[in-house]
């Protein structure tokens, strides 16, 4: 064990103690002249950044300042999908939820059942900018972990760079998942689906009051079946049972805990050449619904756990203490073929040939994590200043025993496939243990002023160390300062203006000759616009942006180097209402420039990275009936336009855009309910993205789902 890992093991224990010691920062204060508007957990649905959401329309969040806080005085653009609108879209997994948020390109290589892929402001959020309940789920190669929609309250996704509360974060943004927990109601809840590949589910959502002082809740889902490519099946279960426990009238302790398993044989309609899938071959298009793996040979199996737990004090006089902690475990195995070009030609069959040449892959990946966050929060004044202080420090370990192998495997037919050749054992060419640490302390003050002025200030120290064993070995650290600077002005008409500028950094996995590679890391400018009238219950942001990430890999995996900068910039737009208690709206547009400003390459500067579409657009509406012979029913629908992407940096083969439309029907009555979703609802074929010429996926076919649910 490397020498480092006692000394940050030492930080962690006194990571770990630092609450009970917090009574330290207690402090006397008078009334403020000015006050920061305090969040009411226990009011109206939504008050609290980990409160249910009523209709489509969120009050606040935990993601912009790591505390509950009011949407609109968030330096940086928010957006936030509640349970009623994720039960809306018929959403089994946390992308399929995301598909009407602005700025996030959601599946972008198309269906896959054990990865949530993300983009947000043109950056992959995959690895890097996935949290849960404030903590981040990191993920490497295959090591990380899965969050089932079932067990989420809300999503929270704040865009933009956020190093300076969370660390090392993807700097387009990241998506905060919230936890449903105890909320001391009596809730029962099941429901019943299946849809029309014959994926069935059941999910449950059970909660009360144990006692006084204990409240308690279990969600979970299992759903099983086929899929829509040829082959393919998946079984997916998953619990997440919590407690509520009032220690004292000052003190709460929540705990979160879950298991998750999963298993199947892969879908196919990925890894596709771009002949053949964007335009056509000699022999025509490779079927949507074809699966080139070997179904004798094809296995995934994910085991996973986490234990977590949130503590708070209230201290009284305006300050208060929270500390949030997890440890988490996967285990990943996963074996399967899939093609890569054609044989002999790569982008293109020879003449009179449709024969793809394929890899046999496998891997098996065990992840341990263990995520803790100490934070504590207060008030104070400064004569005409009030001042809402935070003050932190988290921990973060991330280990990954992995070990991946491959070979050439057997050629198989675009057209006309035939399974079952014996295939080459794989040979691992990756075996090692990685682990990295991170260690933050941070601090944060929003100040009120002026009658409606608020000031955020933020800065963060983060110092990463990262050893890997094995074959490949490095090993070495590094540390990285980040801050954010945002103000704001909130008018007595709803209209709050604001403007920010934020430094990131994102450590990276990986070395080369000259040692462990950099950060990446960068600077963000934002200004925009936040509009929450008081004649209607909704929420209208613009925001604009100009966002760059420096210290990009470039160059071939083997050989890659650090001189890379791209540059995203662009506007986003949403609006989110409750029109009415029957009408309600959602709708969004980002308009963005991604460049490569700086490359090995000099013939790609001031091109597009290839999978990312520079304009997306979105609008769904629901209209429930309240009376007359029609009186239960919900009618809803949407549209999502994906702008053109290009499967090349050398921007020369692009991927068309593509309007896909969206539909809901449902009944309730009593304590009943149905609903039938079809999302694509005219099984436009198209490809969702390609990330170089050999590797294209299509979209997701028509999906008809109908669900079924009952309380009591």
């Amino acid at each position: 064990m490397p020498s480092d890992r006692t000394n940050l093991t030492r930080a962690l224990m006194l990571t770990l103690a630092a609450l009970p010691l917090a009574g330290a920062a207690r402090a006397q204060s008078t009334a403020p002249a000015v006050e920061i508007d305090e969040i009411v957990v226990k009011g109206e649905a939504g008050a609290s950044g980990t409160a249910p959401v009523k209709g489509y329309v969120a009050k606040a969040t935990t993601a912009g300042a790591k505390t509950d806080l009011a949407i609109d005085k968030v330096p940086q653009s928010v957006s936030v999908t509640g349970r009623e609108e994720i039960d809306a879209r018929g959403a089994d997994q946390v992308d399929e939820a995301l598909r009407y948020t602005p700025g996030v390109f959601a599946q972008p290589f198309g269906p896959d059942a054990d990865t949530n892929w993300l983009f947000i402001r043109g950056f992959q959020a995959t690895q890097s900018g996935i949290y849960l309940d404030g903590l981040q789920n990191y993920s490497y190669a295959f090591g990380g972990f899965l969050t089932d929609s079932n067990d989420l309250e809300r999503i929270e996704t704040l865009r933009g760079a956020s190093s300076v509360l969370y660390g090392g974060s993807n700097p387009g943004g990241l998506i905060n998942m919230v936890s449903k927990r105890p909320t001391g109601e009596r809730i029962r809840k099941i429901e019943a689906g299946i849809d029309n590949n014959g994926t069935a589910s059941f999910g449950f959502d059970i909660g009360d009051t144990l006692s006084d002082t204990v409240a308690a809740r279990i969600s979970g889902r299992i759903a099983g079946g086929d899929g829509y490519t040829d082959f393919e099946e998946k079984f997916r279960g998953t619990v997440s049972p919590s407690l509520k426990i009032d220690l004292s009238d000052t003190t709460e302790l929540t705990v979160l805990a879950n298991y998750t398993h999963l298993d199947g044989v892969h879908n196919g309609g990925a890894f596709l050449p771009y002949v053949g899938t964007v335009v056509a071959a000699p022999f025509g298009y490779i079927s949507r619904d074809a699966n080139f793996t070997e179904p004798d040979i094809d296995d995934y199996n994910r085991e996973q756990g986490a234990l977590g737990y949130e503590l708070k004090h209230n201290f009284g006089n305006g300050w208060k203490a929270m500390q949030a902690a997890r440890i988490a475990y996967s285990d990943v195995k996963e074996a399967s073929l899939y093609p890569y070009g054609y044989s002999g030609y790569l982008l293109s069959p020879a003449a009179g040939t449709d024969t793809l040449t394929r890899i046999n892959f496998a891997h098996h990946s065990k992840t341990f994590a263990i995520n803790a966050d100490n934070r504590i929060e207060g008030e104070a004044d400064t004569g005409p200043l009030a001042h809402k202080l935070l003050f932190g420090l988290d921990y973060r370990l991330f280990d990954l025993d992995q070990m991946q192998a491959s070979s050439t495997g057997t050629d198989i037919s675009a057209t006309n496939p035939v399974y079952g050749l014996p295939q080459p054992a794989p040979v691992p060419y990756i075996d090692q243990t990685l682990t990295q640490q991170q260690l933050g302390i941070y601090a944060q003050d929003q100040i009120a002023f002026g009658g409606g002025w608020l000031a955020t200030l933020n800065g963060r120290y983060d110092h990463v160390w990262t050893d890997a064993v094995g074959t490949p070995a490095y090993s070495g650290d590094d540390g990285k300062w980040s801050g954010r600077a945002g103000l704001a002005y909130q008018f007595d008409n709803g209209l709050t203006p604001y403007a920010s500028v934020s430094t990131f950094f994102s450590p990276v996995l990986g070395a080369n000759g000259s040692g462990v590679f950099l950060p990446e890391s960068g600077h963000q400018y934002e200004a925009g616009l936040k509009y929450r009238p008081d004649w209607i219950d909704g929420l209208f942001t613009l925001a604009l942006f100009d966002l760059t990430k420096q210290n990009v890999l470039t160059g071939p995996w083997n050989a890659q180097s650090q001189i890379g900068e791209v540059n995203s910039r662009g506007v986003e737009l949403e609006a989110k209402v409750n029109l009415t208690d029957t009408w309600k709206l959602t709708a969004s547009a980002a308009f963005m420039d991604v460049d490569i400003t700086r490359d090995a390459d000099a013939a790609i500067i001031g091109k597009t990275p290839y999978v990312i579409p520079e304009i997306m657009a979105s609008a769904w509406l629901d209209y429930t009936f309240s009376t007359g012979a029609f009186e239960g029913f919900t009618v809803g629908g949407g549209l999502r336009y994906v702008g053109s992407s290009w499967a090349d940096n050398e921007n020369t083969l692009k991927v068309p855009d593509v309007l896909l439309a969206d539909a809901r029907i449902g009944y309730s009555r009593d304590n009943w309910g149905i609903d039938l979703n079809v999302n694509n609802v005219f099984d436009t074929d198209y490809v969702a993205s390609c990330q170089t010429a050999y590797s294209c996926g299509y979209g997701e076919g028509r999906v008809i789902k109908l669900t079924g649910r009952f309380s009591w």
